[in-house]
Formats: structure tokens, C-alpha cells, sequence
């Protein structure tokens, strides 16, 4: 029943990617002292939502649109590589780590927000 209601698509979207930005940023601590290792970092979840808004097409060769995953995708974080080539810089990870805890956060009162309309709707 709530699959269908876009608020709670919507909110469970934005807490997966969340927990999708907390494990890259897990990964990047993992591997702080790897030679080589090129932190990795995941793009905002308003650009990652919005590649699955693309126009629907009626028969083929109508419109070209991309039919790949939504999913955002890590890429390369950049940034100053140490001696070692490692690019991962422990302080940007942990300001990192609290966008993404915060935008969990976001995603659950939006969630909740939604139940207690539903509940006031339905006379509860």
C-alpha cells in the first residue's frame, strides 16, 4: 500500500541513498592508509532522483533516453594526492559521514511526516 504513495517512495529512496553515501565514505576511511587508493565520493540526491524522471517513450526510436540504472554511481572524489598517492583526507570523510547521517535523518521525518498525514486522513 505505501509503494504507491510518492511521499514514502520518495523518502525510502532518499534514506537508501544515504546509506549508499555512508558506505562509500566507509570505504574511503577503510582504506585512509591504502598506496594508490583515490577516495571515491557519490553525487547529491537531487541529481541522482532526477535521472529517473527521464521521458517515457511510446515506441522505439521515439525519443533516445537512457535506460541504465538510476543508481548513483561513485566517482573520484579528487583532491590532493600524499606521498603515497592516496587521496583521502580523514577530516573531508568525517563532515562526509555527517551529511549522510543528516540526510537519513531528512528522509525518516519525511517518512514519518507522511504516516501522520495518512493517519490524520483516515480519522486516527
Amino acid at each position: 500500500m505505501f509503494e504507491n504513495l510518492d511521499v514514502f517512495r520518495l523518502s525510502g529512496a532518499m534514506a537508501a541513498h544515504a546509506g549508499a553515501r555512508q558506505a562509500v565514505t566507509a570505504a574511503n576511511i577503510a582504506n585512509a592508509d591504502t598506496p594508490g587508493y583515490r577516495a571515491q565520493v557519490l553525487g547529491s540526491f537531487a541529481d541522482s532522483y532526477g535521472e529517473g524522471l527521464a521521458l517515457r517513450t511510446s515506441r522505439p526510436g521515439h525519443l533516445a533516453t537512457d535506460t541504465g540504472s538510476t543508481a548513483a554511481r561513485p566517482v573520484d572524489a579528487g583532491g590532493e594526492a600524499a606521498p603515497n598517492g592516496n587521496t583521502v583526507s580523514l577530516e573531508t570523510e568525517m563532515l562526509a559521514s555527517v551529511d549522510a547521517a543528516r540526510e537519513h535523518a531528512r528522509a525518516l521525518v519525511i517518512y514519518r511526516h507522511g504516516l501522520t498525514v495518512l493517519r490524520t486522513a483516515l480519522g486516527r
